[in-house]
């Protein structure tokens, strides 16, 4: 088993910034697959990044490129969201996942946090 807490969220003006941080606990961190998603109100949760195991190996979503960085510290068990140029159109609970797969794939994702609001006012 994998835990997986985020922290971070909050409400942020447009333009600003917020990096989302999400604490493993459990099994070796190192092996997984992490990625982060996001479900706004009304909508189907979609994909926004993921990482290799070794933080080698990065992908995001396409409209998301440029504005979202994502990053992990396998020492402290550690991913990170960092999101700049906040837009209305990013508020949204966003969500950690691990998994063993390199894939953009909500099902092949293991471990799922609770989530973490983020909120961009105009």
């Amino acid at each position: 088993q994998v835990q997986l807490v985020e922290s971070g969220g909050g409400l942020v003006q447009a333009g600003g910034s917020l990096r989302l941080s999400c604490a493993a606990s459990g099994r070796t961190f190192s092996p997984y697959v992490m990625g982060w998603f996001r479900q706004a109100p009304g909508k189907e949760r979609e994909f926004v990044a993921r990482i290799s195991g070794s933080g080698g190996l990065l992908y995001y979503a396409e409209s998301l490129k440029g504005r979202f960085t994502i990053s992990r510290d396998n020492a402290k068990n550690m991913v990170y969201l960092q999101m700049n140029s906040l837009t209305p159109e990013d508020t949204a609970v966003y969500y950690c996942a691990a998994g063993r797969m390199l894939t953009i794939r909500e099902i092949a994702y293991d471990y799922w946090g609770q989530g973490t609001q983020v909120t961009v006012s105009s």
